[in-house]
């Protein structure tokens, strides 16, 4: 369903990215971000997902800056790896991406005639580490935001949702203490903050089943797209 494309990126020149287009009339489009692991098969297949659903999904290759082409497994050698080049990308970069990519995807948008024409057409979805480059596309670039449980978001929390903002946590979850969960609902009490006791860390991954909790990811899922249906109508 998806195939490789190239974004330019302000400041930083071109990246790669996985761009997912659906078969049926568009209703809108998304930034998929990905985990630490780079756009993997399964960070492809999530854009293929959303695609399906009906969304131009288009996932950046985050880290092509630092190193070009990353796909990780999810060893310790993988997770050492993507925490290295997270650290070396920094979250400027990275928030400038997702502008970059907001950017692609509206004049994909634009030269679609079977797309929809007001102006708040994307939005972002990510994962893990991802998960707080949502967060941040949307107190800094104003995008409707899901947030899959980003261990990394307290750092940030003082700063202002400025559009619909949705969180997802493990409640099994053990890099993201419930203080900090109840912390996200104490800063954000307008934003939708919900927690699955079944599930831990990277419980939507279900390419690894010592994380995937399917009963949690697919009520996710279900949360995710009602929210995006309603702030990208």
């Amino acid at each position: 369903m998806g195939e490789q494309v190239a974004i330019e990126v302000a400041g930083i020149g071109r990246i790669g990215g996985w761009a997912a287009r659906p078969g049926t009339a568009v209703r809108g489009a998304l930034v998929v971000v990905q985990e630490i692991f780079g756009v993997n098969a399964h960070m492809r297949a999530v854009a293929d997902g959303y695609a399906r659903e009906g969304y131009l999904a288009l996932a950046p290759a985050f880290f092509d800056p630092v190193e070009p082409g990353v796909e990780l497994g999810y060893d310790e050698a993988g997770f050492r790896r993507g925490r290295e080049l997270v650290g070396a990308l920094g979250m400027d970069r990275a928030v400038a991406i997702a502008a970059a990519a907001d950017g692609w995807l509206r004049r994909e948008l634009a030269g679609d005639d079977d797309a929809p024409d007001d102006g708040a057409r994307v939005g972002v979805v990510g994962f893990c580490w991802g998960g707080t480059v949502a967060y941040l596309a949307n107190t800094r670039l104003g995008l409707p935001a899901v947030s899959y449980y980003g261990a990394r978001n307290v750092q940030y929390l003082d700063e202002a949702l400025r559009a619909p903002m949705m969180f997802h946590f493990g409640g099994q979850d053990a890099s993201i203490k419930p203080a900090d969960v109840e912390l996200h609902r104490a800063k954000h009490p307008n934003a939708a903050v919900h927690v699955y006791p079944a599930a831990g860390h990277a419980f939507n991954r279900d390419v690894d089943p010592k994380a995937y909790e399917p009963e949690s990811a697919r009520l996710a899922h279900r949360r995710t797209l009602e929210l995006f249906e309603d702030a990208l109508r």
